[in-house]
């Protein structure tokens, strides 16, 4: 009885470090996955998905879905509508996580939060993706300017108006500038594309 009880104090500290574990990283720990399970069952611990794991009582962020996915797929990048929405560019509350893998990456299982998996080159994958820390848990997200590039990529999947509302509060917002945008717009190849609305929207000022 006292090993359990030193596991669950560990599993505690864990938890309360990292905000989400998954079931490794508390074996790695010391703790069993038949100990993780009768926490569980007793409620000390919170089963998010297969192998996931949180504490009841842990204060969630407004992104605490992007961290669940971030543990469970963390060489993904949020991307697209939801990437807007993390950096509050859009009033669109995305229905479904948009995550960008590699063309060669596993799809991460489909269990938690809903998903929408696009693939993208090594390259445009790699390119200003930053990471933020969400209840403990590193997320990686594409810059801005990157997100409105490629939401312009993506523009039949998002819809061209959720593209250019992104466009518009970047620019009301100045978040990011017409020369970084468009730099972006050319690595993605929809420099053509995005051209006329830059400039549409920036002919006044």
């Amino acid at each position: 009885m006292p090993a359990s009880v030193t596991q669950r104090q560990i599993a505690r500290t864990v938890l309360a470090e990292r905000g989400i574990a998954r079931l490794a990283e508390l074996r790695n720990a010391g703790v069993t996955a038949a100990t993780v399970s009768r926490m569980e069952r007793n409620g000390e611990v919170v089963r998010l998905a297969r192998g996931l794991y949180q504490l009841p009582d842990a204060e969630l962020d407004a992104n605490h879905s992007l961290a669940e996915i971030a543990r469970r797929a963390p060489k993904a990048v949020i991307c697209l509508v939801s990437a807007l929405a993390f950096h509050g560019l859009t009033d669109q509350l995305p229905r479904q996580i948009w995550l960008a893998i590699g063309r060669k990456d596993w799809a991460p299982q489909p269990e938690g939060p809903a998903m929408r998996i696009v693939r993208f080159t090594d390259s445009l994958l790699n390119e200003s993706v930053e990471t933020h820390v969400v209840e403990g848990v590193p997320v990686k997200v594409f810059g801005i300017a990157k997100t409105i590039a490629d939401c312009f990529r993506y523009r039949n999947k998002i819809g061209l108006s959720v593209a250019i509302e992104g466009l518009q509060e970047t620019l009301r917002q100045r978040r990011a500038t017409p020369g970084e945008i468009t730099d972006q717009a050319e690595r993605g190849g929809v420099g053509t594309v995005i051209r006329p609305y830059l400039e549409a929207l920036t002919a006044n000022g």
